[in-house]
């Protein structure tokens, strides 16, 4: 299968029915003009939390295709560690990315159950990531990777970017 293609499938098999088609099926949103000034707030932090989402997501997702040789699927993953552009900052971006969507979704449907499913989904998310994924990557990556995590914090974003030449 071509790269392209693996993203593509990658991208529609996971985030797509994340932030798409699960919360299709959340669905309670108040369509329509916001009505009142909170509302609009509302949707207005929603766009904000959507961008933020969208962008860590994409870059992400590029970083995984060109410098990871790899998709973000688990029977495709990077075959080298990705430790650049945001990954600098935070273990765990793409995951931040799709939880800012899903949020995004929530603050703009002014939907409290998509704002429900946002959460359980960081939570799971939360619980999943290091007693599973995080020994995967230990036996994948080794002591690079054990070293990229005692010096980039899982889901809370360093302020200053991680330089791995140091």
């Amino acid at each position: 299968m071509s790269g392209a293609l693996r993203h593509l499938f990658a991208v529609a098999a996971l985030p797509f029915v994340v932030t798409l088609v699960v919360p299709f099926f959340v669905l309670d949103p108040h369509f329509g003009v916001p009505a009142t000034p909170l509302a609009w707030a509302a949707v207005a932090l929603g766009a904000a939390f959507g961008a933020v989402g969208l962008t860590l997501f994409a870059s992400s997702l590029r970083r995984f295709a060109v410098e990871g040789d790899g998709t973000l699927a688990p029977w495709d993953p990077p075959r080298r560690l990705v430790a650049t552009g945001p990954y600098r900052r935070v273990r765990n971006p793409m995951i931040s990315g799709v939880v800012f969507v899903l949020f995004a979704e929530a603050l703009s449907l002014r939907s409290t159950a998509h704002g429900l499913y946002a959460l359980a989904f960081l939570v799971l998310n939360a619980v999943y990531i290091p007693l599973f994924e995080e020994p995967g990557l230990v036996d994948r990556f080794g002591d690079d990777y054990r070293r990229y995590c005692a010096n980039v914090p899982r889901f809370w974003p360093r302020l200053r970017p991680w330089d791995d030449r140091s």
